[in-house]
C-alpha cells in the first residue's frame, strides 16, 4: 500500500520520523509531499493538497492508498484534505480519555472506529499533542484496521461522497 505524507513546519520532524517508520517497519511505499524543510513561514495547504490530490486520484482509479498529514493541531490539515472528493480524513490528538461504546455496547477506540465505520483513508495528526511513540502506535493501528464493510457504513460513505 502507498502512503502519502505531508506536513507543515510544526509537523515536519514527526512526519520524517513516521516516513522512516512506515517505510522501514511497516514496509509500505511512501511518497513525501512536503514540507521539505522546517520553514516557520510555510503554508500547509499546498503540501496537504499535494497528498490529498494524489490520494483522491488513487481513489478514483480504484487503487488502495492512504495519506497521513501532520500539523501543530492537525485541524487545518484535516480541513484541507477533506476538500478533495473521495478523501475522508480523520483527526487524531491521542487516546480519548473515555472509551466509546456502539449501540450493541461493544467498546470502541476512536482511532480504529475511523477505519471500521468511516473507512477513513487519510489521518491528520496533531503533532503538538502526541509523542513520537504514540504517533507510531496510532499509525500502526490505523493502517492495520480494516473497514467493516457493513451496509450502513457503505451507505453513509456514499452519502458523504455526494455532498458538495
Amino acid at each position: 500500500m502507498k502512503i502519502y505524507f505531508a506536513s507543515d513546519h510544526a509537523g515536519f520532524e514527526l512526519k520524517n520520523t513516521l516516513i522512516n517508520f512506515v517505510r522501514g517497519e511497516l514496509s509500505c511505499e511512501v511518497e513525501d509531499c512536503g514540507a521539505f524543510e522546517p520553514d516557520p513561514a510555510d503554508d500547509y495547504p499546498a503540501f496537504i493538497a499535494a497528498a490529498a490530490r494524489s490520494l483522491a486520484s488513487d481513489v478514483e482509479s480504484g487503487l488502495e492508498s492512504r495519506a497521513i498529514v501532520l500539523g501543530g493541531s492537525g485541524q487545518g490539515e484535516a480541513m484541507a484534505a477533506n476538500r478533495f472528493k473521495g478523501v475522508r480524513c480523520a483527526l487524531y490528538y491521542g487516546e480519548a480519555p473515555r472509551k466509546q461504546r456502539d449501540a450493541a455496547g461493544r467498546e470502541l477506540d476512536v482511532l480504529s472506529s475511523t477505519r471500521e465505520h468511516n473507512d477513513a483513508n487519510a489521518l491528520s495528526i496533531g503533532a503538538r499533542f502526541v509523542s513520537v511513540e504514540e504517533a507510531k502506535e496510532a499509525v500502526r493501528r490505523w493502517l492495520a484496521t480494516p473497514f467493516s464493510g457493513e451496509e450502513r457504513h457503505v451507505r453513509r460513505i456514499g452519502m458523504l461522497d455526494q455532498l458538495g
